[in-house]
């Protein structure tokens, strides 16, 4: 039955594209997709998906999956006066990726809701490994009813998958996510930096530093991407200081000091007035080394 669901899938770039086609690999092949840039979902084509506008697929679509850059993309794409939220069928859902604010996931809940339509926020965490490997770890907000119904589609792409709370539970839990992320990165640029001025093997270092208590995604996934000079987005640090943002502006509303945060923010600000704002996040070594006025040792 779960394989006869008409699939849509709006937004497939670099997280997008990858999930998508788990979808497709574990057996949801009925997708319809879609993506601003058209070419981005030639891949998802050639495998048999079929590309159409975003009203088409949700009046055709069982369950619509929707991963796109900021809060204003989502708003305007679910609910605008073409906004997919109001074509949807009755009996429906609507899995919302995108990291955006918890505020904005509960209009979405309630607009759905009007409509009959189950919706769950459902940002994740992993990156572009995660995405390509199928090992990505999703926080969701929303009812149970909704959470279950998405579960058999969610498991083709997550090796880790909760329900947090109601609309908007998600979002406060990745937000949670990249205040721990944001300095974690910047303590992993200083090490690396001052284990280079130390003349330290630094391959060395993150496999030892890995398996002791410092280890963490950031240094044993993102740290020997450093080292090979290679700041290709897994993840956009545009997009970074968009979640930042977020984080900063709900810690605010929530009356939470987070000056870590703060600061690390700062840092990324930085990185994108020097030109680094298409780069992974890991590319905040090169703010430190200037910084330091150094560039720490390439690996091969």
């Amino acid at each position: 039955k779960m394989s006869k669901l008409v699939v849509g899938w709006i937004g497939t770039g670099v997280m997008g594209k990858a999930m998508a086609g788990h979808l497709m690999r574990g057996g949801f092949k009925n997708m319809l997709v879609y993506n601003r840039t058209a070419s981005k979902a030639d891949d998802l084509v050639a495998a048999g998906a079929q590309f159409l506008e975003p009203v088409e697929i949700a009046k055709k679509a069982d369950v619509i999956f929707t991963m796109l850059g900021y809060p204003k993309d989502v708003e305007n794409m679910m609910l605008e006066k073409e906004g997919i939220v109001h074509h949807m069928k009755q009996g429906s859902l609507l899995v919302d990726h995108t990291t955006s604010s918890p505020g904005l996931a509960e209009k979405i809940y309630h607009a759905a809701l009007d409509r009959g339509v189950d919706s769950v926020d459902a940002p994740v965490s992993g990156g572009d490994i995660g995405a390509k490997n199928g090992e990505l770890v999703i926080m969701c907000g929303g009812s149970n009813e909704a959470f279950t119904k998405s579960m058999p589609l969610l498991d083709c792409f997550a090796s880790k998958c909760e329900l947090l709370g109601d609309a908007g539970a998600g979002q406060h839990t990745k937000a949670a996510n990249q205040i721990m992320i944001s300095t974690t990165m910047v303590g992993t640029c200083e090490a690396l930096i001052y284990g280079h001025k130390a003349g330290l093997e630094l391959d060395k270092l993150i496999d030892l530093l890995g398996g002791g208590g410092a280890g963490s995604f950031t240094l044993t996934k993102l740290g020997p991407r450093m080292l090979r000079r290679d700041f290709d987005p897994g993840f956009y640090v545009e997009h970074f200081v968009k979640d930042l943002g977020i984080a900063l502006e709900e810690g605010r509303k929530l009356g939470v000091s987070l000056p870590g945060t703060a600061l690390a923010n700062e840092f990324y600000v930085a990185m994108m007035a020097q030109g680094g704002a298409r780069m992974g996040t890991q590319g905040l070594l090169t703010v430190l080394e200037r910084f330091n006025n150094t560039t720490v040792k390439t690996y091969p």
